[in-house]
């Protein structure tokens, strides 16, 4: 059977969402534990609207699989509130013992409990309404090779990103639900059970918050007129994430970071969350997001359904050294300017090194002093 659903035709706002909120009720009281119905009950959900799926977004090619990702990432999120609120309070440490955290690569690189139960839940879901559908998840890859994408529908999930926030109670962390088609990918779906945003969007639809369409820059249809935004008026983030924690890696991160704040910056910031880092790029929160200083990047879990959010709102993504196979020599950037070129292909989700802002020029100038930072770093390295 099907676990998509879809409203009545010449319904109200209120009535799509009331129905899409009695669905994912009724199917969440089966799956989630009696703690967890509790803080559905006692939380304010999706009674004003916010969750209701825009009209643009009603009839895509994508639609079906749009209403199942929400559906999936709403229940997987309240499956994370208990821990979260428990944090510093009494019931704390028993719930913390239940996280039966488990380390991958590196101590600072591991998951919980709470991202196996997710994305075993996500996957089992999914499969029941698209048998036929490639998954690639984060727990189920756990250290080992990433498959590459085929042509074919692939889901992409990240079950918990920012499970170094979620584990310690921070609220910055969120469930991710993204599809690829074709390569590319065509849909994602990112729910903050703690901040209680829902971002989805559609390739070609446009990018919404709760129900409400984002923009990432002033560029709106009721603003015709764009800001110039330069790199000394931005909040920049940087993520460091499991970087290597060496001697000349610690260096290298630091100058790049010591080179943007010495240019000028209006305030830098670091969250925690990739996913939830291009969300607030998408909505203008922030104007610009980097990581990859040494390669490590992120995963295309960390990409896929915030890219589609971000591109969807107007925001520019490109890796800073190259996409897979050509760094060094990247075709995403004039190699005199450094501006990014208007017949730049595609973001690849595999990339091992992001820029995301709000616009292209924006992210030109920034690349450009990271550019000078790395290659001034890499001259002074620090003694071992």
């Amino acid at each position: 059977s099907n676990n998509t659903m879809i409203a009545p035709k010449n319904t109200s706002c209120f009535q799509n969402c009331y129905y899409y909120f009695w669905y994912a009720t009724s199917l969440a009281l089966t799956t989630l534990s009696g703690a967890a119905i509790g803080y559905l009950i006692r939380r304010k959900t999706v009674q004003d609207g916010r969750f209701c799926l825009p009209l643009a977004l009603r009839q895509t090619a994508y639609t079906k699989e749009l209403l199942l990702a929400i559906h999936l990432a709403w229940i997987a999120g309240q499956n994370m509130i208990p821990h979260a609120d428990s944090k510093g309070t009494a019931a704390g440490s028993e719930m913390e013992a239940l996280l039966e955290i488990c380390a991958k690569s590196n101590k600072n690189d591991f998951a919980t409990a709470i991202d196996r139960e997710n994305e075993d839940y996500i996957m089992k879901e999914i499969l029941k309404s698209f048998p036929n559908d490639r998954i690639i998840g984060e727990e189920m890859i756990g250290v080992g090779a990433i498959p590459k994408l085929t042509l074919d529908k692939t889901w992409i999930l990240d079950p918990i990103d920012g499970t170094t926030n979620f584990a310690n109670g921070l609220p910055l962390t969120c469930v991710s639900i993204g599809l690829c088609h074709g390569g590319q990918p065509v849909m994602g779906c990112i729910y903050a059970p703690m901040t209680q945003e829902m971002y989805m969007a559609v390739q070609g639809h446009g990018a919404y918050r709760n129900g409400v369409q984002i923009y990432a820059s002033s560029s709106s249809p009721n603003n015709n007129t764009e800001r110039t935004i330069l790199l000394e008026d931005s909040i920049v983030v940087f993520e460091w994430g499991n970087s290597a924690r060496d001697a000349n890696s610690v260096h290298k991160i630091l100058s790049v970071a010591s080179k943007i704040l010495a240019h000028g910056v209006k305030a830098s910031r670091q969250f925690g969350s990739g996913v939830l880092d291009l969300c607030y790029v998408a909505s203008g929160r922030v104007n610009l997001v980097y990581a990859g200083i040494l390669n490590e990047g992120w995963k295309p879990w960390d990409y896929c359904a915030g890219m589609v959010v971000a591109q969807e709102a107007g925001a520019v993504i490109q890796s800073i050294f190259g996409r897979p196979g050509m760094e060094g020599r990247t075709d995403e950037f004039d190699p005199v300017t450094g501006s990014v070129l208007r017949n730049s292909p595609n973001f690849d989700i595999y990339s091992k090194s992001i820029i995301c802002g709000t616009t292209a020029d924006l992210v030109s100038e920034c690349r450009n002093v990271i550019l000078s930072a790395v290659s001034a770093s890499e001259l002074g390295k620090p003694e071992m």
